[in-house]
């Protein structure tokens, strides 16, 4: 029965690490929502914006100028959440396989390994939160921008919804949750 929940933990974990990399990395955190014909696909990121002529297919991106340039806050907020989820969540996941039973490290130690496993959940139950509350943060900034231009009756022509990559982000957040809480309550 450890042995499975262990694995089943592991791989879970694993999949919402890469997806929370993935979400941190990728370029469509908003993406444009118009109703109209459309000739161009945008999508804005953390650290660029592109746009993909839907005509023939070639994609332009644009870098931001630089980390320490100023942002809005939704991205240094973003980023800064992310990033550290990111690191909590491989360290989390490196001590997760020290911890497994079927890895040979600490074999005759079992009390420490599930030690391991119990510190591997905390650590993904706080990147968990990190992860979520940046992700979460970018959406509601993004509902609320989109709101403000609505009550001011402007109307740019364009309007950016959520991108894949916040919903990869929400989705990694909410695995790591779900690991750390198969880790920490249910192992024992």
């Amino acid at each position: 029965m450890s042995t499975a929940l262990q694995m089943t933990a592991f791989s879970l974990a694993l999949l919402s690490t890469v997806f929370l990399l993935l979400a941190t990395c990728t370029d469509c955190w908003m993406v444009n929502a118009d109703d109209s014909l459309e000739v161009s696909h945008k999508c804005r990121g953390l650290w660029r914006e592109c746009v993909t002529n839907m005509q023939d297919g070639v994609r332009t991106c644009d870098q931001y100028d630089s980390i320490l340039a100023d942002h809005p806050v939704k991205i240094v907020v973003t980023r800064t959440l992310l990033i550290t989820a990111d690191l909590l969540a491989g360290l989390a996941l490196a001590t997760l396989l020290l911890g497994l039973d079927c890895i040979k490290f600490l074999k005759a130690d079992p009390h420490v390994k599930l030690k391991m496993c119990y510190g591997a959940g905390v650590i993904f139950g706080i990147g968990s939160i990190l992860g979520l509350a940046g992700s979460v943060w970018y959406a509601v900034d993004v509902y609320l921008e989109r709101a403000m231009l609505v009550s001011h009756n402007i109307f740019l022509g364009v309007h950016y919804d959520f991108g894949w990559s916040c919903w990869l982000g929400m989705a990694g957040s909410m695995g790591c949750f779900v690991a750390s809480v198969l880790l920490t309550c249910c192992l024992y």
